[in-house]
């Protein structure tokens, strides 16, 4: 009987020093009597980039820089938070942020605070309110006829309350997607014949340099984006023993909309077309029918990197009935497009 009265109050005694525990540690925080250390109050924050066709985050991998303001409720400017690759790389690193209570709009970006950043505030974000917020592109970058590959952007937005009576910092996570695309062309022969870059005229048009800070394009102009890196590439070996060279051109894009009107255009130097067509239009075909039920707009956000190959003709335009995007086969019933 006695060893079972000692098992009982035994069990009592550890379900019950650990809730004492917490209200003695929440009373003394809260206790304006007593001569104790307040508690913290704000927000500790983790970032995620897992907004991509893998669905894994690439945050750590991916982000080389960050930059947060803080805004309250009515969209005034609080305060501004930067972090270099050294946090960001770690996947365990939070950012700490000391706040009173109340309701905040939390706004981070990823590659602006970086040495070679491309893109840049309209205005000074500290006298500038949340919704007045312009991001855009470095007008240097648009450059003919040679482009400039783009730092990567990332964007993030987290509507958070602290709490008025505080017992720690608040844990949240800001989720983040990415505002720029890689876009690799190649062009081969349908007979093996080769292809000179050199003799191609690669480029992008489109209305997409500047963001609000909802992350929306802000219309402006159409701009000519332009490789920022172009060559040729061995194929394979023809059957007469001659490499088959194909030409290819990598070029960098700010984030695609869906409601843009963006084309593709490839002709020779001479001016004579080889292509032409609604950059949208063509890269929505890639997507597979196991992401049916996902908008397109979700897919051109989540996928940032794009590789094209075209085959041209013995004439050296380009057959229209097939192109080949990140590995899929894409049959084009009207090669009008």
């Amino acid at each position: 009987m006695k060893k079972t009265l000692k098992n009982i109050f035994r069990f009592a005694a550890g379900a019950i020093l650990p809730a004492i525990a917490a209200v003695l540690c929440l009373s003394s925080c809260e206790d304006i009597q007593e001569d104790l250390e307040p508690c913290p109050s704000g927000l500790k924050l983790s970032f995620v980039y897992d907004y991509n066709m893998e669905f894994a985050n690439a945050f750590p991998s991916q982000v080389d820089c960050l930059t947060l303001f803080v805004y309250d409720a009515e969209g005034n400017y609080v305060t501004t938070r930067t972090a270099g690759k050294e946090q960001t790389s770690d996947k365990d690193w939070r950012m700490t942020i000391d706040l009173p209570g109340g309701h905040y709009r939390l706004l981070a970006y990823g590659g602006m605070n970086c040495d070679d950043a491309s893109f840049t505030f309209a205005s000074d974000p500290a006298k500038t309110s949340f919704s007045n917020l312009e991001v855009f592109l470095h007008p240097s970058l648009i450059t003919e006829p040679v482009g400039k590959y783009l730092h990567p952007l990332f964007y993030g937005r987290l509507d958070i309350t602290v709490p008025e009576i505080s017992t720690g910092y608040k844990e949240a996570t800001v989720s983040m997607m990415r505002d720029t695309n890689d876009i690799r062309i190649l062009l081969a022969n349908e007979n093996g014949v080769p292809i000179d870059a050199s003799d191609f005229v690669f480029s992008i048009t489109d209305n997409n340099t500047r963001f609000n800070s909802l992350n929306e394009i802000i219309s402006t102009e159409n701009v000519s984006y332009r490789p920022w890196a172009k060559g040729n590439s061995v194929m394979g070996v023809n059957p007469d023993g001659t490499e088959s060279l194909v030409a290819w051109a990598e070029l960098s894009v700010p984030r695609f909309m869906v409601s843009s009107d963006a084309r593709l255009n490839v002709s020779r130097q001479d001016g004579t077309p080889v292509l032409s067509l609604p950059l949208i239009d063509v890269l929505c075909l890639y997507k597979s029918q196991r992401y049916a039920n996902m908008a397109n707009q979700e897919f051109l956000d989540r996928e940032n990197t794009w590789n094209m190959t075209f085959f041209l003709t013995g004439q050296g335009v380009w057959a229209g009935v097939s192109i080949i995007i990140n590995d899929w086969v894409v049959r084009i019933n009207n090669s009008e497009l």
